[in-house]
């Protein structure tokens, strides 16, 4: 088994975050931080190269496989501002209906510009995920 080329580590998320060069990503970015800092309760950290997160959990799958990964996070991207929302999308439909212009892939959330979307229904749903993540593999 492979380990995750994506871990954790000390990197200066806030020099990470200013260093974006789109201006309304970097915008965009640094208010995501204190959103999640918010909702979460957790110190933000550098996961890999280009991944701020918060919290984390320990998974354990039948195969035998098992890590930690973050309880949610978000990463600057060229295309758009992509957050994780690790417990996926499957009991979100009522809030995605609400969020406004947003695509989704199996627990990501793209987001283009934050005026985009409603920020309440985004922390609802960070919030959300983050308490079934913490429901399903404990407290770190």
């Amino acid at each position: 088994m492979s380990d995750l080329k994506t871990k954790p580590h000390d990197g200066d998320v806030e020099k990470f975050l200013n260093s974006v060069e789109h201006d309304k990503r970097r915008e965009d970015s640094l208010a995501m931080l204190e959103v999640m800092k918010e909702v979460t309760g957790e110190p933000p950290r550098m996961w890999g190269p280009s991944i701020v997160g918060f919290g984390t959990y320990h998974y354990k799958y039948e195969s035998g496989r098992e890590g930690d990964w973050m309880l949610t996070g978000f990463s600057p991207r060229k295309q758009s501002l992509t957050l994780y929302i690790m417990s996926g999308f499957r009991h979100y439909d009522e809030l995605l209906q609400k969020l406004g212009k947003h695509k989704t892939g199996k627990s990501c959330l793209y987001i283009n510009k934050l005026e985009d979307v409603d920020i309440e229904v985004l922390k609802q749903m960070i919030r959300d995920s983050v308490e079934m993540m913490r429901e399903k593999y404990g407290r770190e």
